[in-house]
């Protein structure tokens, strides 16, 4: 009998602390695909739904989805996406259309091209950074152009 009125082998409901995977990837509707850490891959990678690279990629990627790139991961390569969180080393040009996240154990080696960029302390950045509006009304063209 208990006193409390409690089940005896009852496991805690939830964890007391959440991983970064755990946010990043139980966003619903998307496919998860996964380079694991110790994998290599080269070429070209496009995908749907969200990619995350813990291993090492040299190549292109391209997707209008999420990637991100894990803490260790080492990525050479251009990349095309909506939105790169970033928290290994990435070597080549970035450019999302929604966002790039560059969190504290992140760095890169190349140029950025996003709308919005968030910038943790202790990441690293390397290159020439450019923030343009998506929106349909954008920026005004520098004077001197025409539109």
């Amino acid at each position: 009998m208990a006193l409390l009125g409690g089940k005896k082998d009852e496991a805690p409901s939830k964890p007391l602390f959440k991983r970064e995977e755990d946010f990043v990837s139980t966003r619903p509707g998307e496919v998860h695909t996964l380079l694991g850490k110790g994998s290599e891959f080269e070429g070209k990678l496009s995908f749907e739904g969200q990619v995350r690279i813990d291993g090492k990629f040299k190549g292109q990627i391209i997707t209008k989805d999420v990637l991100v790139i894990g803490d260790g991961a080492q990525v050479n390569g251009d990349i095309q996406a909506g939105t790169v969180i970033i928290n290994g080393t990435v070597e080549g040009n970035v450019r999302a259309t929604q966002l790039i996240e560059l969190k504290a154990t992140g760095q890169i080696r190349g140029d950025i091209e996003s709308p919005a960029l968030t910038m943790e302390r202790g990441a690293s950045f390397d290159g020439n950074s450019k923030m343009r509006s998506q929106g349909k009304g954008g920026n005004p063209p520098p004077p001197g152009e025409k539109k």
